[in-house]
């Protein structure tokens, strides 16, 4: 069942669509379904946010919460609770008074919100917190805080907005695995909007990449990795093997040669990307010098001179990697070829 839709909706400052603005968005998220949006700076993906929170009137199209229109809903009303990257606590409260805080906003007696206090800390992982002062807290602690403050009225919809972005990178990702799981253990519908990939791609139950205002692609994470829409897409999640290409018979010519694809490819004058995990390491094929390599823990990542065409990204095993300057051959792997869609 939907719970949020977005019919058309687009935003403009002035008299055109400029910097950070939508144009024409058609966005559902379901009942109890997370959903990240990602796309780089000036995509439109916090207009977003704003625009279901209620705090950016839109220009044309329609929001929806539950099937209701919200354009002459207030932003207290809309009963959506949303997060920010930079916490936002208030320093002369203590951690329950945080929590607490849209709770008595929401005329909710003390005893009451004692006990929701309570449940929310042992369930972000901060028991018995309360008298806790918020200047005493890690980032990670403030980050649970935050959280528990936002979940604290039940809101049907829970945003946000960069939810870990400052934080280390060891600690997001411990936390996008609670968080997983708490949503999914509590049920909340999620939008969250994320510039970081792993993190959406671990949190997500569905990925919306957004390029100058419009949706560029929307499916799960595994659709969008394995299936980029368009070589935007596909230059976004890190991919940079994308050439030109001529589909023909189940074969691609390229400025790297003849590339096998995978069966049932489109045909024609296309693009195709080569993920660096495709650009396998052999004793005969396309000559090439290895300008560097980069230990990434499972694997090692090279970059490629082909004797023909721009350079290439490569990974390989660690035993064995070949050094800075080294002579190898490669050749491609016809699974981890993907065919672009034209346009």
């Amino acid at each position: 069942m939907t719970l949020l839709e977005l019919a058309g909706v687009s935003v403009r400052f002035g008299e055109r669509a400029v910097l950070d603005a939508l144009d024409s968005v058609d966005l559902a998220v379901a009942e109890h379904e997370i959903v990240c949006v990602l796309g780089p700076s000036g995509s439109g993906k916090s207009t977003l946010l704003r625009v279901v929170a209620g705090l950016q009137p839109v220009s044309a199209g329609r929001v929806l919460l539950g099937g209701a229109d919200q354009a002459r809903v207030p932003v207290h009303r809309r009963g959506v609770g949303l997060m920010f990257q930079d916490h936002q606590l208030f320093p002369h409260r203590d951690v329950g008074g945080n929590v607490a805080f849209g709770l008595r906003m929401g005329g909710s007696g003390r005893g009451a919100c004692g006990a929701r206090v309570a449940e929310l800390l042992e369930l972000v992982g901060l028991p018995g917190a309360q008298g806790r002062s918020v200047s005493s807290l890690s980032g990670g602690e403030q980050q649970r805080v935050a959280l528990a403050r936002a979940l604290a009225p039940s809101p049907r919809l829970l945003m946000l907005d960069e939810p870990l972005g400052q934080l280390d990178r060891g600690l997001r990702e411990r936390l996008v695995v609670e968080l997983r799981g708490l949503f999914s253990r509590l049920g909340t519908t999620v939008l969250a909007v994320t510039h970081d990939q792993g993190e959406a791609f671990a949190l997500a139950d569905r990925v919306v990449v957004m390029q100058d205002g419009r949706i560029a692609q929307a499916g799960t994470p595994l659709e969008v990795w394995q299936r980029p829409a368009s070589e935007f897409v596909a230059r976004f999640l890190g991919f940079e093997n994308v050439v030109p290409a001529r589909v023909s018979g189940g074969a691609a010519v390229t400025a790297w040669g003849k590339v096998l694809v995978p069966a049932g490819s489109p045909e024609g004058d296309r693009r195709i990307l080569i993920r660096p995990a495709g650009v396998v390491l052999t004793a005969a094929g396309l000559r090439c010098e290895v300008l560097a390599r980069t230990f990434r823990g499972t694997h090692v990542a090279l970059r490629l001179r082909p004797e023909t065409g721009p350079e290439l990204e490569a990974e390989c095993g660690l035993a064995g990697a070949p050094a800075v300057g080294d002579r190898v051959a490669v050749a491609f792997a016809p699974a981890e070829v993907v065919v672009l869609p034209a346009g």
